[in-house]
């Protein structure tokens, strides 16, 4: 707070993350796992990307917007980790005000952009399965920019709607934050002044980045599993269950940790497991993306040999 205030008159200026444990003896511990997961997630995903760079067989549309939703996955993690790392091998375990609010806007921009993608991505399957007449040509180029472009315009417009209201708050009393990054339900109960407004504005965001994304990709999945069962051939429909499997399980682990995130913004006080969510959202979700999306698609597995053999694609 301000050394110079006291009182109700006390501004904060930083606020104190309490992190995942109170006990020293865990801290080298954790150090450990969360640089291990950083550094799994960042050359997961980045081994995603220079594949899909590297194999013409890769450059689809499903690939383009794979290949983002990997950048987005390394930003995702690098705004908490690196943090919460330094956090681990420090006693300190304040983060300033700005820092803080700077936090806020890169995880909603990076999480937006995400939420954005997935639905696009659920609307490519549906073009390619069930419109492949007129695919390449309502999948062009031109149309995957926009569509990523877009995708990146609304999220940025969100967070930093949310971050302006934030800073208008006033946070005069506790600055003790019991999670390891910062977000708005935690932000929310420390302000001493009315948070409706904030309130009101993440449901509507939540509406129109959660639940009309998520109606889409339903709608979307319901067209395609209706066209894959039409298909008589048996390894046909394998194959376009695995492809839009690896998309679903993506999507369930991104929808599921975000619907529990903030459906705690009424609690009194935030618990342990708001941290266990926030490390399935922030952590755990983006270095299993690679996995998920590699398991069972032998194209990228294939490109993947070739990045690491440095071989030739076929011609």
């Amino acid at each position: 707070m301000d050394p110079g205030a006291s009182g109700n008159d006390s501004v904060v200026t930083e606020f104190v993350l309490l992190g995942l444990t109170k006990t020293p003896a865990l801290r080298p511990i954790l150090f450990v796992i969360f640089l291990l997961a950083y550094v799994a997630t960042v050359g997961g995903n980045f081994s995603i990307l220079a594949a899909i760079l590297a194999e013409p067989k890769l450059h689809t549309p499903m690939y383009f917007f794979l290949g983002n939703l990997s950048l987005l996955d390394v930003g995702c993690i690098s705004v908490t980790v690196p943090a919460v790392l330094g956090h681990f091998m420090s006693n300190d375990r304040s983060i300033l005000y700005r820092s803080c609010l700077s936090q806020l806007f890169f995880f909603h921009l990076l999480a937006g952009v995400d939420c954005f993608l997935l639905t696009v991505m659920a609307y490519d399957r549906y073009l390619a399965i069930c419109q492949p007449l007129t695919y390449s040509t309502r999948m062009s180029w031109g149309i995957q920019r926009a569509l990523a472009g877009m995708s990146c315009v609304f999220s940025f417009s969100n967070a930093l709607t949310q971050t302006v209201t934030v800073s208008t708050l006033n946070f005069c009393g506790p600055n003790v934050i019991n999670h390891f990054y910062c977000d708005l339900p935690q932000l929310f109960q420390l302000s001493c002044s009315s948070t409706q407004l904030n309130e009101q504005l993440l449901f509507v965001a939540a509406a129109f980045m959660g639940v009309a994304p998520l109606v889409l990709i339903t709608v979307s999945y319901g067209h395609v599993a209706a066209a894959v069962l039409q298909i008589r051939s048996a390894e046909g429909r394998k194959k376009a269950f695995s492809t839009c499997g690896s998309h679903l399980t993506v999507v369930g682990i991104f929808y599921g940790t975000g619907v529990f995130s903030y459906m705690r913004l009424g609690s009194v006080e935030a618990s342990d497991k708001d941290k266990g969510i926030g490390i399935l959202n922030t952590v755990i979700s983006p270095m299993l993306n690679p996995v998920i999306y590699s398991l069972r698609n032998p194209d990228v597995q294939g490109a993947l040999r070739r990045v690491f053999t440095r071989r030739q694609p076929p011609m």
